[in-house]
Formats: structure tokens, sequence, C-alpha cells
């Protein structure tokens, strides 16, 4: 295997002529020359250096190595000066998949503060709900995923731990950070008869008519009424909870949301109550076990941390 150290040493042998001339540019032992080149010559299975009275020369096939190893050593001193800048956070990017109501609230806050402290660090956003964002994260592409699952049950998918489920299972080959346990609540329109009620349970919401989100989220709303008692109708679905929030306001239904989910809305006509039984979701980021080391996902996850604690 021919290795930088060895080109270093016969492009100075070839500027210098010498292997004694070549110690002192470099600043080691002529024996330790003469035994780099030896070693070079049997990597490449042909003579790099001829002796010519007291000069060494270059054969031919040591012309051509020496004509490629100005790029390879110049290619392999940018790429340590760049590794160098990522290791010290003046460069590098990072992957970041979130679902919405976290793009909305968590990420803003955390990117906002890595674009301070690190400003050579680039982050790209894009948006995915799990179990799809833990998948993009385990395919590679992604470095870091924003991730939710609810308590009690399910719905992340096969092999993704059930009720009462400890927080890493189902992400047992992930670093998980646990940010925050994020509440669902209630909204119901402002006229409505239970509206400004410190509490509802579920129960008292059997008979009127639903607006769910997401189709997971669809899943987990009918598993938290059967777990009440009954079937939820549901009139109305959408993934976009602006949307959800507006057509509560206009009277149609009533719904549930994550507290992250209506921080972001600017919901009209709507009253927001608390749901008893409590129905949570564990927030958390993920990414894998070697990409944690990585000094920009490393920041990344701690700039989540901290928003999450704001």
């Amino acid at each position: 295997m021919i290795e930088a150290r060895h080109l270093r040493i016969l492009r100075a042998v070839a500027g210098t002529g010498s292997f004694s001339a070549a110690a002192r540019e470099l600043g080691c032992t002529q024996p330790a020359v003469s035994q780099q080149m030896k070693a070079l010559e049997q990597s490449a299975g042909t003579p790099l250096l001829v002796r010519a009275g007291r000069e060494m020369r270059l054969t031919q096939a040591g012309e051509a190595l020496v004509r490629h190893a100005a790029g390879i050593l110049a290619g392999l001193t940018a790429a340590e000066e760049e590794v160098a800048a990522i290791a010290g956070l003046r460069a590098g990017r990072v992957r970041l998949v979130s679902f919405p109501s976290g793009s909305s609230t968590l990420v803003p806050t955390a990117l906002a503060a890595m674009r301070a402290e690190h400003p050579g660090t680039r982050i790209s956003l894009v948006e995915a709900e799990p179990p799809r964002s833990v998948e993009m994260l385990r395919d590679g592409d992604c470095d870091v995923a924003l991730a939710f699952r609810y308590a009690g049950s399910d719905p992340a998918g096969p092999g993704s731990g059930g009720a009462g489920a400890p927080a890493a299972e189902g992400w047992e080959d992930l670093v998980v950070r646990p940010l925050l346990t994020d509440r669902l609540v209630g909204l119901v329109p402002a006229g409505h008869r239970l509206a400004g009620s410190a509490s509802v349970r579920m129960a008292e919401l059997a008979d009127e008519p639903w607006i769910a989100g997401c189709p997971r989220c669809r899943r987990h709303l009918v598993e938290v009424c059967e777990d009440a008692g009954f079937t939820p109708r549901i009139d109305f679905a959408t993934d976009d909870y602006p949307a959800v929030a507006g057509l509560v306001g206009a009277g149609l239904g009533v719904a549930v949301l994550p507290e992250l989910a209506v921080e972001s809305v600017r919901a009209k006509g709507v009253s927001t109550v608390a749901v008893e039984p409590a129905v949570e979701r564990e927030v958390v980021a993920l990414t894998l076990p070697d990409l944690a080391r990585v000094p920009a996902v490393a920041a990344t996850l701690a700039e989540l941390e901290r928003a999450a604690a704001r």
C-alpha cells in the first residue's frame, strides 16, 4: 500500500537529488529515508529511483508517481483541513427531519442557537412523521430525527414497544435523547357546553362529531376513545393542524391535539380543555451511535434539549 508519508519522502528525494539532502529537508535521518523508499518500491512493485553518480534519479515509474503525488498530497491536505474544521464546528452539516409541530416549536429555537454559536455548520430540515422519520434515519437519509411515541399504546409499528414500554424500546439501535412529555388537550368550539371547563373526560365527548389528524394520530384517537367506551364519529380528517383548529372553531366538531401543535396554531373561536385520563406522548431526538460522536450532530442534539427545556 502506498502511503502519504512515502509520497512526501519521494518528492523530497526527487527535489533534492539525494537521501541525505531529503533527510535534512524533512528533519529525519538518512537511514529512515532509505528505509521508507525501499518500502515504497516494494509497494509499487518496481524501482522508482536509480543512482547516477552521487545523485538519485527517478525512473519512469518514479516520475509518474511524483507527478500524481502533488495532486494526492494536495487533496489529502485539503481533506485534513476540512475534517479539522468539521471537528471544530467551523464547518459541517446536519440533516434534520422533524414532525410538523416539532418543526414549528422546538426546531426554530434550536437552529437559531446553532447558527449563532456555529455559523459554519449548515443544517437542512425536512418534515416526516414517525415511523417514517425513524426509517429515514436508519436508511441514512438524515442525521437527526425528531420523533414521538404515545404512552400506553404502540402506533409506531411492529417492534417499537407497547404499552408501558421504556423510552428506548424499539429504538435499541439508536441514541435516544428524551426532550419532553407532550400532553394532548381537547379542542371544543368557544360556545360549546364544555368550553371553559377545567377538564373533561373523554367519555363526555362520546356523542360529538370529531375532527381527526394524520392517519397515525387518527388511529391513536380511535384507541383512546375505545378505551373510554365509545367509537368516535370522525366527520373530518386532515394532516394540517391549523385546519383542525379552524374546523373546530367553525363549530363542526371537537378534536384532541398535542400541546406543541396547539402552541403553534392561532386558534380562533376555540377553547382548549384538559383531557382526562391524561394522554401523553414522549418527544425525543434520535440519531445513530456513530453519528452521535460527530460534533455538529452532538451540538444539534444539545440545542434541541435546551429548546425543549425552555
